[in-house]
């Protein structure tokens, strides 16, 4: 059962693939059947080893896991330990897909409820069934970026004996989790790290005004044939919580302009590279929904609502304010890929009652070592919710750093860090 489909080499790597199919409702097993796509990597020294395993929870939400080139990075690290288990998430990678054709052929409620099964609650049990199946049940090590921070308290919500230890970095939810509250506190992130841009590359207050002013004053295409409006144009910010995110914005806008006014094709390909959603269709799609817990209440466009009460953000204010990981209902109107899943998300944003995610008693009681990495600027997860979050999770350690923004993960030192402060206190379960 679950044999490999392909093995093969890559640079400081030996990777083993496999399908494995799971049901699409974990609570109705009989409502159809999709697969997850399991990717495993080994130092090609070690391929025939009995060595402990982790498995990567990718940020996101919809986030498929990474494709590495070469053996570096926190890859590097955990290759000298363990056997990489990399299962992309549901609806993502090679794990059956789902896009805004999927959901375009159902109505709205129905839509939502197939959005549904792709949250948190879901992938966790995904995950357990290819630990089960493909592993024997071992115990494995999970490290998670982003957004792997709300599995990672899922899963010690729901199946901590599966957990050997686990590793966050720029992930802790706040407990209980409010898209209201996380939202109130991102804008003024947001607005920090703008401050911060305009600081570091004050000549581009003005052509980032000047390239605002041309798209108010008539319609811009994109390439695919989308508008660039200032709004989507404001949504580049999402980029100043990584390294080097400045530095990409500040090329990007320098070549903003050719013979005059008219906006070049390098910077509107640039743009709709960036924002097409054609990576990651999922990622507008559930930002919102992964804040829904148990009988929470709807997420209601919290980012919206927010935005609306703080006039500084408006499309109209010079120097111009960007935005960064909030998802917006005009996106669902104004960017091609996005729109077949308009009806769907509307409908998710008022759901009253949701799957549980948490169980704030067994995270009290966690006796799992958790080490997490919180960046003290980090722009997409606010340090203080996270740190409250840690203080009432038991066996939980935090490292809190400003060397690093959000994507600190990619330096190997940092997955080092975390399995040392685990390693000094007991180390992993076995």
């Amino acid at each position: 059962m679950n044999e490999p489909t392909a093995e093969y080499s890559m640079p400081g790597m030996w990777v083993r693939e496999r399908r494995v199919p799971v049901p699409l409702d974990w609570w109705h097993p009989d409502a159809g059947e999709i697969e997850v796509f399991v990717r495993e990597l080994v130092d090609p020294d070690k391929r025939g080893d009995d060595l402990p395993l982790v498995t990567y929870l990718q940020g996101g939400p919809g986030g498929a896991n990474p494709r590495p080139l070469e053996a570096s990075g926190w890859i590097t690290e955990a290759l000298k330990h363990y056997r990489v288990v990399l299962v992309d998430q549901r609806g993502t990678g090679r794990s059956t897909p789902l896009d805004a054709q999927v959901i375009a052929e159902l109505d709205a409620e129905a839509g939502a409820d197939h959005l549904a099964h792709f949250r948190a609650d879901s992938i966790v049990r995904d995950l357990e069934h290819v630990r089960a199946t493909v592993y024997n049940g071992r115990k494995w090590a999970t490290l998670a970026q982003s957004y792997g921070g709300w599995l990672t308290l899922a899963y010690l919500s729901h199946a901590p004996e599966a957990l050997a230890a686990a590793y966050v970095c720029g992930g802790i939810p706040g407990n209980p989790m409010s898209a209201e509250e996380v939202y109130r506190r991102t804008f003024d992130r947001v607005a920090s790290k703008t401050a911060e841009y305009y600081r570091r590359y004050p000549q581009d207050v003005q052509q980032v005004a000047a390239i605002a002013d041309r798209l108010a004053a008539e319609p811009v295409l994109l390439p695919d044939g989308d508008v660039l409006t200032v709004r989507r144009f404001q949504s580049l910010g999402i980029d100043f919580g990584m390294k080097p995110g400045f530095e990409r914005m500040h090329w990007l806008v320098e070549d903003a302009f050719i013979r005059g006014d008219r906006l070049s094709e390098g910077f509107l390909a640039g743009v709709l590279a960036r924002t097409s959603s054609a990576g990651n269709p999922l990622f507008w799609t559930l930002q919102e929904s992964i804040y829904g817990d148990g009988p929470n209440g709807p997420t209601a466009w919290a980012a919206q609502r927010e935005r609306d009460r703080r006039p500084e953000f408006d499309e109209n204010v010079r120097p111009l304010p960007f935005t960064g990981e909030m998802a917006f209902p005009w996106m669902f109107e104004e960017v091609r890929l996005l729109r077949g899943f308009g009806p769907a998300v509307h409908a998710l944003a008022e759901r009253r009652e949701w799957s549980a995610i948490l169980d704030p008693e067994r995270l009290a009681a966690n006796e799992v070592p958790v080490a997490a990495a919180v960046y003290f600027d980090d722009m997409f997860v606010d340090s203080g919710l996270q740190l409250d979050t840690l203080r009432g999770l038991g066996n939980a350690q935090g490292w809190v750093t400003n060397e690093y923004e959000h994507d600190g993960i990619g330096a190997e030192r940092v997955f080092a860090r975390l399995r040392e402060m685990v390693r000094d206190r007991g180390g992993e379960r076995r």
